[in-house]
């Protein structure tokens, strides 16, 4: 396929800042030079325009709801335009940008100005060709994304399992059964009344948003250690963001930022002023999404357009959305809002109906005040109390020159009444399930200097380190245990170590499960070669592994035999597992049942015989093949979306991964609606404060130009685990 020529310089066509300098390191990562802040955000949206143009362009109209409008009018791409139209997340954008301290304003609008400027330049791109001439970028669209990347499949995973809870109920699951999966204990619920709950067609199934262009964001792994344990004496920062990979662009966008004032270098997100982690020369920061529950849900007893509050009775506010379709007739939708949210239903039929809210939904401005300041922070107490302010929820980890290490929860995690932990829906009509404010930073999980001298999350229960306790439904705890095991060893790490960490396919759940199933293997399949393999397996999900596929085969079979009964149908058990979230964010609940060998789920059978029965079915069924055989994907265009013949160079071969779910490297692949979707390390980065430089890799490339030669340029480092050097 034919490529650009390689440039070492970024031309700027037209006005730009005074002494504004645009460059590309041999790897093509933009090195911007400037004489402000200001400026620096105007170089990196001119960046962000002339490498990521059709990205933002695109994620811009998936946000507004305008798909149908601007690109293709299908009835898939109408239920995605709902889903967003839904959101709204431009509402109250003048608000927000009236809270914005006078520098995030400016900081922000020069952002836009860049990239404005950068639409101009980059003439030719094929998002211009199908939705014709880029309108301006402005700060409401940076709120929108803003917003997009806080909520999207992370909240959204919350607000999912709330509601799988209600359709479980609805379909009959016991309490007792229910209990094991969900945090229910101390909650009270009328399970008469949620029976009662009016669930309408969900206006767009978790697939479609994973056909589009949604960066699906899934776990994360980050750590710091102190000086006291590596080998340069100073503070040590990784962090891997796991989202969707196998879509190019990454969502990450890396960059070099330079001005009197400052440095600062790593990633942040095209259509977003700022790097949202990396480092400057005082200190390193990493990210993960921290699972607190920042979404509620309330019953709301309707009737002719309003809802019941106490014994009075009060309108909706009515939303009128149109969406403008190429080739069909206009559609129009109406949404009714009130104090809980979005309604879903129709409240003019008599009913009971959830409305759901999420806290930042009407929010945006401290946390763009806070972004500014991330790259100024001179110290770890100073980004902890930056990163604090931002209204997402994110596990922040901090290292500093000084050898300070940190960590530091964020997020409008609201404050509720004793009793009430808001997984199960409240009772719109009483004020007792009203939130009742927002907890201070300070209140959730935050730690500075650990006593053990390092500090990890990922994705985990954290509640321990903080006053509240905003989380309810966590990940599992496999990999930062496993992180927590190789960090806990004398060795002294360094940025090697913490490379081998980030690429560690040990997996705690699989010897969790074989200190059970091995016994049963060596009793009844003793004269089995597929047991001798998985006997002799050491739990790693390596390319090469054997075990790591028949291990799988084994949980899966196991997860179909023991999660389906009377309660649980076939079909119902296909849309957990296809069209939820539960199966893959959520595998430890499940674990928790299948483990215990006086597990409810084991009324019909003995752990022990759905053990062996498993494994029987896995082996009659077992094809050899090695992980990296079986767990293969390829990278694909995000606008494209595989249409165009490989030989064009649109998408990449098909690559192996490596890793599985509880692993640290982790390597999840899900086929959904005919489509894979991978779930691993979307960037690496570490960096030791004994040094002035960032070690990066990206699952991708700079540019969303197939025709780039930064497009698919990293993508034999990321698999082979190297780092890059990112320099001032």
């Amino acid at each position: 396929m034919f490529k650009l020529p390689k440039s070492q310089t970024i031309r700027i066509r037209g006005p730009r800042p005074k002494n504004l300098r645009l460059t590309r390191d041999e790897h093509g990562v933009p090195h911007i030079h400037a004489n402000s802040i200001d400026d620096l955000n105007w170089g990196l949206g001119y960046c962000q325009a002339f490498d990521r143009s059709m990205q933002l362009q695109f994620m811009r109209i998936l946000g507004q709801g305008r798909l149908c409008e601007l690109l293709d009018d299908t009835e898939d791409n109408l239920n995605i335009d709902r889903f967003f139209r839904r959101m709204n997340w431009r509402r109250d954008a003048k608000k927000v940008i009236g809270q914005l301290e006078p520098d995030t304003l400016s900081w922000c609008q020069a952002l836009c100005d860049g990239i404005n400027a950068g639409f101009r330049a980059r003439r030719v791109s094929l998002m211009r060709l199908l939705s014709g001439e880029p309108e301006p970028w402005t700060v409401t669209d940076i709120i929108l994304i803003f917003r997009m990347t806080g909520y999207l499949t992370l909240a959204q995973t919350q607000a999912e399992s709330e509601r799988l809870f209600i359709e479980l109920l609805q379909n009959g699951v016991s309490d007792e059964k229910l209990s094991s999966l969900f945090p229910l204990e101390g909650q009270e619920y009328d399970r008469e009344l949620i029976q009662k709950v009016k669930l309408p067609e969900r206006i767009i199934p978790l697939e479609l948003l994973w056909q589009a262009a949604i960066p699906r964001m899934m776990a994360s792994n980050n750590w710091v250690v102190a000086g006291s344990r590596t080998k340069s004496g100073a503070a040590i920062m990784a962090n891997d963001p796991h989202l969707e990979v196998n879509r190019l662009p990454n969502v990450w966008y890396e960059a070099v930022l330079s001005c009197p004032d400052y440095q600062a270098m790593g990633y942040g997100m095209p259509g977003i002023p700022g790097l949202l982690i990396g480092r400057s020369y005082d200190v390193a920061w990493g990210a993960t999404y921290t699972f607190a529950d920042t979404v509620d849900s309330w019953i709301e007893e309707c009737k002719d357009g309003k809802y019941r509050r106490g014994k009075s009775w009060r309108k909706f506010e009515m939303r009128e959305e149109h969406i403008l379709r190429k080739k069909n007739l206009d559609h129009v939708e109406v949404f009714y809002e009130n104090p809980h949210g979005i309604l879903d239903g129709d409240p003019q039929e008599p009913g009971f109906y959830l409305s759901t809210l999420w806290s930042p939904a009407n929010y945006g401005a401290a946390g763009l005040n806070a972004a500014r300041q991330l790259v100024t922070a001179r110290n770890a107490e100073e980004m902890q109390h930056f990163s604090g302010q931002i209204e997402s929820a994110w596990n922040w980890v901090i290292a500093d020159r000084d050898n300070n290490i940190a960590y530091q929860m964020s997020g409008l995690c609201p404050k509720r009444n004793k009793g009430w932990n808001g997984f199960v829906p409240g009772l719109g009509w009483d004020k007792d399930y009203d939130w009742t404010g927002f907890y201070k930073p300070s209140e959730l999980p935050n730690v500075l200097n650990p006593e053990q001298g390092f500090f990890v999350t990922a994705n985990q229960d954290l509640n321990e380190f903080g006053t509240a306790s905003p989380i309810n439904m966590p990940m599992a705890d496999h990999r930062a245990r496993r992180i927590t095991q190789l960090l806990s060893d004398d060795k002294k790490q360094d940025i090697a170590s913490s490379r081998d960490i980030q690429m560690d396919t040990y997996s705690l759940q699989a010897e969790e499960y074989m200190a059970i199933l091995a016994p049963i293997l060596k009793e009844h399949f003793n004269d089995c070669l597929l047991a001798e393999i998985l006997l002799d397996w050491d739990k790693c999900y390596d390319r090469y592994s054997t075990g790591a596929a028949l291990f799988e085969a084994f949980y899966t079979e196991l997860r179909q035999l023991v999660f389906q009964d009377e309660q649980i149908s076939p079909e119902l058990s296909r849309h957990l597992r296809e069209q939820t979230c539960l199966f893959i964010d959520f595998y430890q609940n499940f674990d928790q049942c299948f483990l215990d060998s006086n597990s409810i789920w084991f009324k019909e059978k003995s752990q022990h015989q759905c053990f062996s029965d498993a494994f029987e079915k896995a082996k009659s069924g077992f094809v050899s093949i090695t992980w990296g055989e079986q767990n293969r994907f390829k990278f694909t265009n995000i606008l494209l979306q595989g249409k165009v013949p490989e030989y064009f160079g649109i998408d990449s071969g098909e690559v192996p991964m490596i890793g599985g779910r509880a692993t640290p490297h982790q390597g999840q692949l899900y086929e959904s609606a005919g489509r894979k979707t991978s779930f691993a390390a979307s960037v690496r980065i570490a960096a030791d404060m004994n040094e002035s430089m960032l070690h990066t890799r990206t699952a991708g490339g700079v540019s969303d130009n197939p025709f780039s030669p930064w497009y698919m340029s990293e993508i034999q480092g990321w698999l082979d685990g190297t780092y890059k050097k990112l320099k001032p």
